[in-house]
């Protein structure tokens, strides 16, 4: 199958390998993987400050650059939701990567080996917009060597939400606090999610307290395998 990586502002800039690992799991399962060149930003950042003008000609940019591709992904889910929001006709076309695997390709195995104890947070949009379900469980419990472990309140937010941690610091960071007690708890050596944006939230936390639990993008752990 032929797929177009939308890779988002964050993944082209701060985390390119969660880019570059989607690639690798996509590829793995026998799959072609093309990078639309003129692709830039999904305007979540400006719908969420009221620019709603801008917001829209980033989305008409998007569906100009993604005319043509069947199945697009993204490691995003609140990119993902965002552009399925405003643009309904994407739906059907654009996923995030969990649920393009395991709801559309029916695969949870893709032959990754991690031998660590992970803890997965569920982040906001993939909970209420995306709505991915358990697929990131799905794959994270077929990886080989790898130890799920639970996530006290695990639906809770950690305080991320765009500009909201902009605007209301002290607030995003009492909820961040929360979330990296949680994590810590829960003795996993790993924490993992869909949105860079939120890892980026809590692996800030986690560094400042010297928890000493490290972030990885759920695609980073997707792509890695026995003997890497």
């Amino acid at each position: 199958m032929r797929v177009a990586l939308f890779i988002t502002c964050i993944g082209d800039t701060v985390t390119p390998e969660v880019g570059r690992s989607t690639v690798a799991v996509l590829e793995r399962l026998g799959h072609e993987v093309d990078f639309p060149a003129g692709q830039t930003c999904c305007g979540q950042m400006h719908i969420n400050s009221g620019y709603r003008a801008e917001a829209d000609r980033l989305g008409e940019r998007f569906l100009e650059v993604f005319d043509g591709y069947e199945v697009i992904v993204s490691p995003s889910s609140s990119c993902v939701g965002t552009m399925r929001e405003l643009h309904p006709q994407l739906r059907g076309r654009l996923f995030e990567l969990s649920e393009l695997l395991v709801g559309e390709l029916g695969v949870t195995d893709v032959g990754a080996s991690f031998p660590h104890r992970v803890v997965y947070h569920p982040t906001c949009h993939s909970l209420r917009v995306t709505n991915v379900g358990d697929a990131p469980y799905a794959l994270l419990r077929a990886v080989g060597g790898l130890e799920l472990v639970e996530l006290e309140a695990e639906r809770e937010c950690c305080g991320f939400g765009g500009t909201f941690a902009l605007k209301n610091a002290e607030t995003s960071t009492a909820m961040v606090i929360d979330k990296c007690a949680a994590i810590v708890a829960s003795g996993a050596s790993v924490v993992t999610a869909v949105d860079s944006s939120c890892l980026l939230q809590i692996g800030g936390r986690l560094s400042r307290e010297g928890a000493g639990v490290r972030t990885m993008h759920l695609a980073e752990i997707l792509a890695q395998t026995a003997g890497a």
